[in-house]
């Protein structure tokens, strides 16, 4: 199962490296704060996972850091309506997401943001990849809430689209979400 470290899109900065974000809720504990803060300085220079494939030992500490954030928000519920977001993808393990993200340049281009927009009411999960300035990559998913924290998703279709074509593509997959 894939690893992913979202962040809503009104915290993440545009650009793609990853200053740390300002942390804004209130209700996070002083030990939440420090936890996250680390995870993000572990994820900042791994251009949203590309070079922690290369390195193991890297990508250890930032699921272990994420493990951590898990913990401490283990009796939280993270599948209610404040999942109902767009999120920018800061750090994955996903290797087809990567995989498209690092090879853009073969088709004269190269990956921007890299989105999931869900919507909880809508029973609704949709990737994207965009590829400035005309391009996406889009996935369409449908999302059963399994727990307090998990989300299980099935992909319904997908596109990719540039500027004057669109190439639609069947469904090719499910899995599961989870909120640290």
């Amino acid at each position: 199962m894939a690893t992913c470290l979202l962040i809503p899109t009104t915290y993440a900065p545009k650009c793609h490296q990853s200053p740390t974000p300002k942390i804004t809720c209130s209700s996070l504990t002083a030990q939440s704060q420090a936890v996250k803060r680390h995870l993000l300085s572990l994820i900042s220079d791994q251009d949203r996972g590309i070079k922690t494939q290369k390195d193991p030992a890297r990508r250890a500490s930032i699921v272990e850091a994420i493990d951590a954030m898990a913990v401490l928000g283990r009796d939280t519920v993270t599948t209610g309506a404040s999942l109902s977001a767009t999120w920018r993808l800061l750090w994955t393990t996903e290797k087809e997401q990567l995989f498209i993200v690092e090879n853009a340049r073969l088709f004269g281009t190269q990956a921007g943001d890299v989105l999931q927009v869900i919507d909880v009411e809508k029973m609704t999960l949709n990737n994207v990849i965009t590829f400035p300035p005309d391009g996406v990559f889009f996935v369409r998913s449908g999302i059963e809430i399994a727990s307090p924290q998990r989300v299980n998703f099935r992909f319904t279709g997908a596109v990719l689209r540039g500027k004057n074509w669109e190439i639609p593509l069947p469904p090719f997959g499910q899995g599961c979400r989870s909120k640290a």
